[in-house]
Order: structure tokens, then C-alpha cells, then sequence
């Protein structure tokens, strides 16, 4: 039999977005002023190292915190250029899934919407602090999800992302 809500009606899954935020932002130039003539003098290419994590927190009422957070280093040698920080944070109410869709939607689904606002976090933080533009690739959650499951499956407790 169906589960049946206040209204009478049919309980149904449902995901609904409550709220986007941002958690916690930085940014931090600490060679600054003297990298940016370093980055026009010199032949070497900067580097760029993305750090990538997430966090979900039950809230109760079937709602959670999910965080992505995002970290990007450029080095250029052995000196940091820049590093950039964003937790971009959503609630979501998640009701009515099976345990496994409930994990992916939470593990998957969630980290894939708030990313582009993470992104753009990211590369306004990295324009406004002087420094070329960076646009962030696409990332493919469902691939780091489904990595992390086979990782878990097979004995290997290191998740690919922080849960």
C-alpha cells in the first residue's frame, strides 16, 4: 500500500532545493606584488592544482547540507601565485528515494548542481585578485560517485570525494 501524506495523497519521491549559499570563501595572493612580474618575465607556465571535496550533513525533516568544496592552487615554480577557496553550500530536501538513488542523489545529483556556482565563485575570486581568468572544466560526479562506490565495494575505504 502506498504511504499516505496529511493531504491524502500518495506519498511520491521528492528533491526539492531549498537554498544556495556560499559557506566559506578565500583568497590569498601571498607572493603578491612581485608574481605578477614574475608571471610576464618569465618562460614558465603557471600551475594549476584543483582539490575537490564534499561534505553532507543530515539537518532532520529529511532535508541535508550538502558542501562542495573547491580549492585552486597556481604555483609558478616553487611560489604560490594564488590559491582560491569556496564551500558552496545547498539545502536539500530529499524524501521518499530508496537507499541507493538517495545516496547518488545526495553523493551525485547535489555536488553536480551547486559546481557552477562554485565555479564562477572561483573565477571571480581569481580575476578580482589580479590575475588572468580561469574557467573551471565540467566535472563528471556521477564518474567520482560511482569511482567512490567501487573504492567502498571493494574494501578500499579512501573515497575519491570527502563525505
Amino acid at each position: 500500500m502506498a504511504d499516505v501524506n496529511a493531504n491524502g495523497q500518495a506519498g511520491q519521491p521528492q528533491l526539492v532545493l531549498q537554498k544556495i549559499y556560499v559557506k566559506d570563501v578565500s583568497f590569498e595572493a601571498p607572493n603578491a606584488p612581485h608574481i605578477f612580474q614574475e608571471i610576464g618575465e618569465t618562460d614558465q607556465q603557471p600551475q594549476v592544482q584543483l582539490n575537490l571535496g564534499q561534505q553532507a550533513t543530515e539537518l532532520g525533516n529529511d532535508l541535508y547540507e550538502v558542501v562542495l568544496s573547491l580549492t585552486l592552487t597556481c604555483t609558478l615554480g616553487d611560489r604560490t601565485a594564488y590559491l582560491a577557496e569556496v564551500k558552496q553550500a545547498g539545502v536539500f530536501g530529499v524524501a521518499g528515494f530508496g537507499e541507493a538513488d538517495h545516496a547518488g542523489i545526495i553523493g551525485s545529483y547535489c555536488p553536480n548542481l551547486l559546481f557552477p556556482y562554485a565555479r564562477q565563485v572561483i573565477s571571480s575570486l581569481v580575476m578580482e585578485g589580479g590575475f588572468p581568468p580561469f574557467l573551471l572544466q565540467p566535472i563528471n560526479f556521477d564518474a567520482l560517485y560511482a569511482e567512490q562506490q567501487r573504492r567502498v565495494a571493494g574494501g578500499d575505504e579512501t573515497p575519491a570525494l570527502n563525505s
